[in-house]
């Protein structure tokens, strides 16, 4: 069950590319979640922003280019970007914002600060996120994150292995970016089994690894 929303019903606005919009109150995330699901599946549209107007924060998803924005308009006014390569993240990235906001999405993938960095090929994109990356502490998070979404432990307990069972072709700029950042944590990459996906990139197992990953499991 999901936890109930400290201060009583929370209000969001829903409101879509075609200028529809609806308000509603909820009790907590998974009901809000629902209530946009509806919303969502109800109208085919470029974009669905969700504006939480009391925290000064939105979440644009924008099917029709591929990209999903978060705004904060509070204290510090910022935006970011995500370059969307799989239409079922549009979804779950709301049912983030719906538990933690803004911060809610810190983990969800890359985010930068201009949507024209998205014009950037996936490879710039992951090299240029990898380069933010600046300690081992951020570094190991950052590989624990893109672990997450699509890795395994090889039934050896040997090896973790990135982006199990997808192609060569899928999570371009990820694998530029956890390329650099294994490259900086001097963790070994070893050739992957003949009968693994194209796509699949295996490495040691590291004990820098072993609690961050077991926080994300």
């Amino acid at each position: 069950m999901a936890r109930p929303y400290a201060s009583g019903p929370k209000q969001f606005v829903f409101v879509g590319g075609d200028g529809d919009s609806q308000q509603v109150s909820v009790g907590d995330p998974q009901e809000a979640y629902v209530a946009f699901s509806a919303f969502f599946h109800g109208r085919d549209s470029d974009t669905y922003t969700i504006e939480d107007e009391p925290a000064g924060q939105s979440l644009v998803l924008m099917p029709g280019q591929g990209v999903i924005a978060r705004i904060e308009a509070a204290e510090q006014p910022r935006s970011e970007y995500l370059q969307v390569g799989r239409a079922n993240r549009y979804l779950p990235s709301a049912m983030l914002f719906f538990e933690n906001g803004y911060a809610g999405l810190d983990h969800f993938g890359q985010w930068f600060p201009d949507l024209a960095d998205l014009d950037a090929s996936p490879e710039t994109r992951g090299a240029t996120r990898a380069a933010t990356v600046t300690t081992e502490a951020a570094a190991i998070k950052e590989v624990a994150r893109i672990w997450a979404d699509s890795g395994i432990v090889d039934p050896s307990n040997q090896y973790y292995v990135f982006f199990d069972s997808h192609d060569v072709d899928d999570d371009r700029a990820e694998r530029a970016e956890l390329f650099r950042l294994i490259d900086f944590l001097g963790i070994e990459r070893v050739d992957a089994p003949a009968e693994a996906a194209e796509g699949e990139v295996w490495v040691r197992t590291d004990v820098r690894l072993d609690a961050e990953f077991e926080r994300w499991s």
